[in-house]
C-alpha cells in the first residue's frame, strides 16, 4: 500500500471549507462530511474566540486537546499559531487529516500559505485562492486577464513549476464599483468605461498587484491608485472615491453604500495546483479524482 499522497491546504477560512466541501460531494461518504462539519465548525468557532465576539470555557491548550485525536488517523488534528491580532493571541487552525476520495488516499497538510509550499516543492498538489496565483507568479501585461482559464499562460515557465488544474466553483468577484454620480446615465460600468477614465480607482493596497494584472496597463494608463483609510471600510472608501474595485458575493453591502455594481472583472476562487517538476505514485490517480471537481468554476475542464 502506498502512503497517502500530501496535498496542501489552507489552514483556516472560506478556502479551506471549500476543499473539505468538495471533497465531501465528490467522495459522497459519512466521513467526509462529518469531517467537513467538525472542521468548519471548529474553525468558526475559534474564528469567534479569537476576535473575542465568544468566550470561551477553557483556554486554547485544553481546546486543543479536546479537538485532536492524534492515535485515530480518521480524526482531523489542530494546531496553535499566532494570530497577527492585537495581543497576538494563540488561534487554533487545521493541521492534518488522512482521508479517501475515489479509493485514492490523500493527506490534507494545513499551511499558511499552500501555494508558496507547492512552489518551494514541498507538494506536488494543493489548494489555495486563485488570488493568491495573480498577486505572486501572473505576469504583468498591457491587456488585461479575461479569466481563470488565462492564469497559466500568464505564469512565467521561468519563474515557477506551478499550474492551476482546475477550480472548485466557490465563486465570489472583484467586481467594480461606482458611485451613480461618477457613472453617466445610460453608461455600463465596464472595462471599456475605465479605459476612458481619468481619475483615482480606489482599491485594497494588497489587492495592487492583482488589479494590475487582471486590468492590464494599458487601461491603467491614466488612472491612480488610492488605498482605503486604516479604519475605513473598503465600499465606505470606495463611495467617498467615486469608483473603485473590492470583492463582492451579492453585492448587497456595496449597495447599503450606494454603489452601483458592475462588470465582475475577476473570478476569486479556490483552485487545485500542481507542481508539474513533481511525482508521486499516487499523482495520476489523484488527478483523476480532481478532474472537473468544480460544476461551477470559472476554469473550463
Amino acid at each position: 500500500m502506498t502512503d497517502p499522497l500530501p496535498v496542501a491546504v489552507p489552514r483556516k477560512g472560506r478556502p479551506l471549507e471549500a476543499v473539505l466541501e468538495r471533497l465531501a460531494d465528490v467522495g459522497g461518504t459519512d466521513e467526509l462530511a462529518s469531517l467537513a462539519d467538525t472542521v468548519s465548525n471548529t474553525l468558526r468557532y475559534e474564528k469567534a474566540v479569537t476576535k473575542n465576539a465568544v468566550e470561551a470555557d477553557h483556554g486554547p491548550y485544553e481546546r486543543l486537546a479536546t479537538y485532536s485525536d492524534p492515535a485515530d488517523p480518521a480524526n482531523p488534528e489542530f494546531t496553535l499559531l499566532r494570530d497577527d491580532r492585537p495581543g497576538k493571541p494563540r488561534r487554533i487552525v487545521f493541521d492534518s487529516a488522512t482521508v479517501r476520495v475515489r479509493d485514492v488516499d490523500f493527506r490534507l497538510v494545513g499551511r499558511e500559505e499552500p501555494f508558496r509550499a507547492l512552489r518551494t516543492h514541498e507538494f506536488a498538489l494543493g489548494f489555495d485562492s486563485a488570488d493568491l496565483v495573480l498577486e505572486e507568479v501572473v505576469g504583468i501585461r498591457p491587456s488585461g486577464l479575461s479569466g481563470l482559464a488565462d492564469v497559466n499562460d500568464r505564469i512565467d515557465p521561468m519563474d515557477t513549476d506551478v499550474r492551476v488544474v482546475s477550480g472548485l466553483g466557490d465563486t465570489v468577484y472583484h467586481t467594480l464599483l461606482a458611485a451613480p454620480e461618477v457613472l453617466p446615465a445610460g453608461t455600463a460600468l465596464d472595462r471599456t468605461f475605465l479605459d476612458a477614465y481619468d481619475g483615482p480607482l480606489c482599491i485594497s493596497a494588497r489587492y495592487e498587484r492583482l488589479v494590475t494584472a487582471v486590468l492590464g496597463t494599458d487601461l491603467l494608463e491614466d488612472v491612480e491608485f488610492v488605498y482605503p483609510a486604516s479604519e475605513t471600510s473598503e465600499e465606505a472608501a470606495i463611495a467617498e472615491t467615486g469608483i473603485g474595485v473590492y470583492l463582492t458575493v451579492s453585492g448587497s453591502t456595496a449597495r447599503d453604500h450606494g454603489l452601483e455594481l458592475g462588470e465582475h472583472l475577476f473570478p476569486s476562487e479556490t483552485v487545485v495546483m500542481r507542481n508539474t517538476a513533481e511525482d508521486h505514485p499516487g499523482i495520476e490517480r489523484a488527478l483523476a479524482v480532481f478532474e472537473g471537481i468544480g460544476t461551477d468554476s470559472e476554469i473550463p475542464v
